[in-house]
């Protein structure tokens, strides 16, 4: 399977995507409308994490009500991708992420690339 057809999903206990911090996600925030950056902002505690980001069980405690740009399937539309490269810009999105959270040698990245490669099998 090749990067541009490859398919993007999410990792359990992760949560890189939840260090919400603005001094480090200016591309993020940049990206959202005005409404957007309120709620975004308003979500970002003073660790730089969402405050319903459930650090103990590294999850989301609003999951099922998370706002849209806290959704996957929402990025091709923040960054204007193409739905036929959306998983290939997920799965980019994602490895820089938790590069940036946990670090490039992390046990969350060898798990979140490990899933990405199952899938593709």
């Amino acid at each position: 399977m090749t990067e541009s057809s490859q398919r993007w999903h999410c990792i359990s206990q992760c949560g890189a995507c939840c260090r919400l911090c603005p001094e480090e996600r200016q591309e993020a925030l940049s990206a959202l409308s005005d409404e957007e950056q309120v709620t975004y902002l308003s979500m970002v505690g003073s660790d730089g994490w969402c405050i319903h980001y459930d650090s103990g069980g590294r999850r989301c405690r609003i999951y099922d009500h998370r706002p849209s740009f806290c959704r996957v399937s929402q990025l091709g539309q923040l960054y204007s991708v193409e739905d036929d490269s959306i998983d290939a810009f997920a799965t980019a999105c994602c490895r820089q992420q938790i590069r940036s959270t946990y670090g490039g040698r992390s046990l969350t990245l060898r798990r979140f690339n490990r899933a990405q490669r199952a899938d593709s099998d």
